[in-house]
């Protein structure tokens, strides 16, 4: 198949911005069309050569996209979604999937439905520092994994907020804005949430939303994760800040995940893992760390060429509708959490009749 794989990007915010330069890098892939009502949207489509539509509709009366990219507001995804889907258009919708599980519940079963694919943009799994981070626990690198840390911390400036103001609001504090992306990763590389207990604090500048919160989360092989956000804390403790993944943030040479072991343990993303020495498991034999290898390349580019092979060859997603809807049931549980203060245990997708329950 000699044809380009020719994508749309709807919303062309700084997200869908950041995949129109993804796409400019890979020769297979053409950028044809944007969607955007705004006079910015339209600005920046000219700029890179390609027409602006305001609504989907206009879009498809005029043009034929091989996949849709979704990078507008969270609200307006499962909407989109299931036109474009309902067109027999791929899509590629940002993370979260959603505002609510039960809502991505239908896009992902339209999906299924009518076998277009659906991919949800974690990018982050694209990263080949977490590739190797999986193939070391997939291959027994660290034994059984037992427990995980991630932190979160970053100090957001009063104009980000003053920019948007939205973004002082209930639900648009870090656990909805930030977490999800770390989630996804716990979920990634410990496998399945069964249950959450988390507490949040009112943010301290006087938004209505939260600004610190901590969760405990209980996997299905019984390893136990804690996960800690803050966008109100000064500190290098971040993915942004440490996986060099994007240039916009000063690196730092810090780590911000601890895997945790039976016969070693992995700090990510400086990928360091720690075993003691001649293979004794006893906190008296020293211990020492090795670095692991692995390449380097954007993960925005490596999603947009997966997509790609998904919708021309069929390859299975990486990270399918499904998965998007798990990592959103998990940040929904903590949410839950908060609010009442008990912990909460994530029902199986089958109906989710009730996303999340609050034991007893």
């Amino acid at each position: 198949m000699s044809k380009n794989f020719a994508i749309a990007i709807i919303g062309a915010g700084l997200v869908g911005r950041r995949h129109v330069v993804a796409s400019r890098t890979l020769r297979d892939v053409d950028l044809i069309a944007a969607v955007d009502p705004s006079a910015q949207g339209h600005a920046f489509a000219t700029e890179n050569g390609v027409p602006c539509y305001g609504t989907l509709d206009e879009l498809f009366d005029n043009q034929t996209p091989d996949g849709v990219i979704l990078a507008t507001p969270t609200t307006l995804h499962v909407e989109q979604g299931i036109e474009c889907i309902r067109r027999g258009c791929p899509v590629l919708v940002e993370k979260p999937i959603a505002v609510e599980a039960s809502d991505a519940l239908s896009l992902v079963r339209e999906a299924d439905r009518l076998g277009v694919p659906l991919l949800v943009g974690h990018h982050r799994r694209h990263n080949p520092i977490i590739r190797a981070a999986k193939d070391a626990i997939e291959t027994g690198e660290i034994g059984n994994v037992r427990a995980v840390h991630v932190n979160c911390w970053f100090y957001k400036p009063d104009e980000y907020f003053d920019a948007a103001p939205w973004r002082k609001k209930v639900g648009a504090g870090p656990i909805s804005v930030n977490l999800v992306h770390d989630i996804d990763l716990m979920r990634h590389l410990a496998g399945e949430v069964v249950s959450v207990q988390a507490q949040s604090v009112r943010s301290e500048r006087g938004f209505e939303n939260e600004d610190v919160a901590a969760a405990l989360l209980t996997f299905e092989t019984g390893a136990i994760g804690t996960i800690s956000v803050s966008d109100s804390i000064v500190a290098p403790w971040s993915w942004e800040m440490t996986s060099r993944e994007n240039p916009v943030y000063p690196p730092t040479s810090e780590s911000s995940y601890m895997i945790g072991g039976s016969h070693g343990s992995l700090s990510v993303p400086d990928l360091r893992l720690w075993t003691h020495q001649d293979g004794q498991r006893d906190w008296w034999t020293p211990i020492s760390a090795t670095a692991m290898k692995c390449g380097a390349s954007d993960p925005l580019v490596n999603q947009l060429r997966h997509f790609a092979d998904v919708v021309r060859n069929g390859v299975a997603p990486i990270v399918s509708g499904w998965e998007g809807l798990r990592t959103l049931q998990v940040i929904e549980a903590i949410q839950n959490s908060c609010k009442s203060g008990r912990a909460v245990r994530i029902s199986p997708l089958d109906g989710l009749s009730g996303t999340t329950q609050v034991a007893g």
